[in-house]
């Protein structure tokens, strides 16, 4: 996969869940079998028994075909995976004991210096009253991550176990040998590993934890890696590479390969982590948001409902398919849902004109170019290739499309091309000029001059569109026109950082605005992090497969949060996901390193929609003062506003209070009452007035304290709390207000957003809100 450009990467896994759709549709109509996954709830009744109507139903379908079975889950739930015709998944739907059954889905992968950045960031806001000498990144703990990724590269250093201590008593889990991973591969950091077969592409290399992808032992590294000092890729991205909580311990379950991450996968690593004993689970997988299924169809969804109750936080990337609204992913209100934003760290691939006319370009890439401008230059739409047999479109020579231009125009000249369309990446249109005989390119794409993609050896450099027009200028002006391409460089304290990308998945969530998401935003362009050790494919000419790799997604981001859950939790053992969530989302930043507001890729000031409650800090979640604990009836709640009736809740859930039942009169606006970290209203007409009621507990070193409300309010809108002061005491440790929210303009036609922060002269526990129409 050399040099894959970000968006190639997820085109590709895109075309593959199309493929998968595709396949699931024709099978519906010829009756042939299909996997479906068939989900009964809980693994045990109410009493704590194993459910009996699952082992029917199995000793039923055992009966019927040899090999229809394809999974069981019996740990942190009940159900299993088997192949069945359209007409018996149907009929299973009826069967006693059964909440939902659905077609095993493929789920595709959303994809150093950041934690530099991210602390440095953190430390602007901290004053001398509230910092606190402990650092996320050298927490030592028995916390265990658990990965559902790609696999893993165990030679790689990151995962090494000098100076740890004996694996934890509680771990459960397994080292699996597979092909070319024996249980020697697992160690006192890297404590388990398992992979999951497929039982449609029945590829033996797939048979093992170990990585052919690189992208799982990215991930890994990122949230749990040791510190590594002088990684780099070739040098690029120098410094020291490490994980947010480089004390855990990683346990691995491979369930995506180059055909997609199967369901029925996800779900068996989620029943297996529940069982082996994972603290914080990191998932940098999901839908598209095109197909974004229901939560009843939703593996992850499903799986993390269960893995939250045994008291696991489950951290989610958000999705790349921005920056269109209504395109997050992993919306479930128990999900840690991630978001991308940038660091203060750049890549610049100098462009030097004929007129000594400077312009940093972006990308990452090698070239043994002079640093004088003597190289020919010519522009695309010159070279266009005058053919008797195929008619050229100039729009195709302006983006270099392969077999569009001329070979003697290129031959032995750097090329300048745009890239407005999309049906060759940026690699392949490289490949199609070097191959013509071309000595590199300037590519024009806003885009991908911040994201960068890997060019190996070939003279490439990613230029803005606000910088093309020189350049035009320059070529249209000039009798020969000459320039050069200077190798990479890495540069740091770049501004404006943090920064929100194009690619990362934006709010509001889809038909359900009174729950805000995402959740919180964290580093995701251009991470440098550990990778699979064989990949030759990104080895430059004569040297060896690096050992680190830079990618960018919202696959990166969410290690990243994964990392400080689990530092969170090793602190606080005791505290449950939802109490980690708040104080990793209180306690986020909105503020950029030029000391104003964090914006998006555009320019315009970042919104809830674009990072949540702000871009994450290290060491603050550390520190929060005061939690939003949202407990198992604000779940079942939200189950009943999804459509649950309670014979189903009971199936799903084993901490039913009892006596619950689904309020009367059920409305929407319940969800906005779940004690939250944020705050949505919806239905807001101006007329009326709405409110939000909220519980927090403090947990801060003073048991006698007193918060006191401050606002932030947007034009249009009123807010009252309360009451406006909370007075904390021994014996009081939680306690509620109300939020009122009032119009004063006649009409609402805009979704406004503002905050509501707690502060005691020690801590900022900072909730946001949004209110739409």
């Amino acid at each position: 996969m050399k040099g894959l450009s970000i968006l190639f990467f997820f085109f590709f896994y895109f075309s593959l869940f199309l493929l998968s759709l595709l396949g699931e549709a024709k099978a519906g109509e010829d009756h042939n079998d299909g996997v479906y996954i068939v989900y009964m709830g809980a693994a045990t009744s109410p009493n704590g028994t194993l459910r009996d109507d699952r082992t029917q139903i199995l000793t039923s379908l055992s009966k019927r075909e040899r090999n229809a079975l394809v999974r069981t889950y019996k740990n942190g739930f009940s159900g299993f995976a088997a192949r069945l015709t359209k007409e018996e998944a149907k009929s299973m739907v009826d069967k006693p004991g059964v909440v939902s059954v659905f077609p095993d889905p493929i789920l595709k992968l959303h994809t150093t210096h950041s934690w530099d950045f991210l602390k440095y960031q953190t430390d602007l806001e901290i004053d001398s009253s509230s910092s606190s000498d402990s650092d996320s990144s050298s927490q030592e703990s028995d916390t265990i991550i658990g990965i559902l990724d790609t696999g893993i590269w165990p030679e790689s250093p990151s995962f090494t176990d000098s100076g740890m201590g004996p694996i934890p008593s509680r771990w459960n889990g397994t080292c699996m040998e597979g092909q070319d991973f024996t249980s020697s591969h697992c160690n006192r950091k890297l404590i388990g590993a398992r992979y999951y077969q497929d039982p449609v592409n029945e590829d033996s290399s797939n048979h093992t934890p170990r990585d052919k992808m690189g992208h799982g032992t990215h991930v890994a590294s990122t949230a749990g890696g040791n510190p590594i000092s002088g990684a780099s890729y070739y040098g690029v991205a120098q410094g020291t590479a490490r994980g947010g909580s480089p004390g855990s311990r990683i346990a691995v379950y491979r369930v995506c390969s180059y055909y997609g991450c199967l369901g029925s996968a996800v779900l068996a690593a989620f029943d297996d982590a529940i069982a082996d004993g994972v603290d914080v689970l990191s998932l940098s997988i999901g839908t598209e948001a095109l197909f974004g299924p229901e939560l009843s169809d939703d593996p992850i969804a499903i799986g993390a409902f269960h893995a939250v109750e045994h008291g696991i936080t489950v951290v989610c990337s958000a999705g790349n398919d921005g920056p269109g609204s209504e395109s997050i992913a992993n919306i479930a209100p128990w999900i840690l849902t991630v978001a991308a934003t940038t660091i203060d760290r750049d890549f610049e691939s100098t462009v030097v004109l004929g007129n000594n006319k400077v312009i940093k370009g972006g990308g990452i890439s090698f070239g043994n170019l002079q640093k004088a401008p003597i190289y020919p230059l010519i522009y695309g739409l010159d070279a266009k290739k005058n053919s008797r047999f195929d008619e050229i479109d100039d729009d195709d020579a302006r983006n270099c499309k392969l077999n569009a231009l001329d070979d003697d125009k290129v031959r032995g000249k750097i090329v300048v091309c745009e890239h407005i369309e999309n049906q060759y990446s940026d690699n392949e249109k490289l490949d199609g000029i070097i191959s013509q005989g071309g000595i590199g390119v300037i590519l024009v794409d806003d885009d991908l001059r911040f994201i960068s993609s890997t060019y190996g050896s070939s003279p490439m450099s990613v230029i803005t569109k606000s910088d093309f027009p020189e350049v035009l200028t320059y070529l249209h002006l000039t009798r020969s026109p000459v320039a050069t391409i200077l190798p990479t460089v890495s540069v740091t304290k770049y501004k404006p950082a943090p920064v929100v990308p194009y690619f990362s998945s934006r709010g509001p969530t889809p038909h359900l605005k009174r729950l805000l998401k995402p959740d919180i935003a964290a580093p995701g362009v251009n991470i440098l992090a550990a990778w699979r050790g064989n990949d030759t494919s990104e080895a430059l000419k004569g040297k060896a497969p690096p050992l680190f790799y830079v990618l960018s997604g919202t696959s990166m981001s969410c290690p990243h949060v994964s990392g400080i859950a689990a530092a969170v939790k090793s602190q606080f053992p005791t505290w449950g996901p939802s109490a980690i969530k708040s104080a990793i989302m209180t306690t986020a930043t909105q503020t950029n390193n030029m000391k104003g507001p964090i914006t998006t890729d555009s320019g315009a000031i970042a919104t809830p929609y674009d990072y949540g409650a702000g871009e994450v800090t290290t060491t603050r979640p550390l520190q929060p003062g005061l939690v939003y604990e949202t407990n198992s009836v604000d779940y079942l709640e939200f189950l009943c506003v999804f459509g649950y009736d309670i014979s189903k809740i009971k199936l799903i859930s084993t901490v039913v209070p009892d006596g619950f039942t689904c309020p009367k009169g059920l409305s929407a606006d319940l969800i906005s009452n779940m004690n939250y970290p944020s705050i949505a209203i919806s239905g807001f007409d101006g007329k009326e007035s709405k409110m939000a009621i909220r519980t927090v507990t403090n947990v801060g070193v003073d048991d006698e304290t007193l918060y006191t409300a401050t606002l932030d309010v947007p034009t249009g809108l009123k807010v009252e709390v309360m009451p406006e002061k909370l007075q904390f005491t021994k014996s009081n440790k939680k306690l509620g207000y109300r939020v009122i929210f009032t119009s004063t303009t006649s009409s609402q036609k805009e979704d406004l957003f503002g905050s509501i922060t707690w502060t005691n002269g020690k801590y900022k526990v900072r909730t946001p809100f949004v209110v739409t129409s």
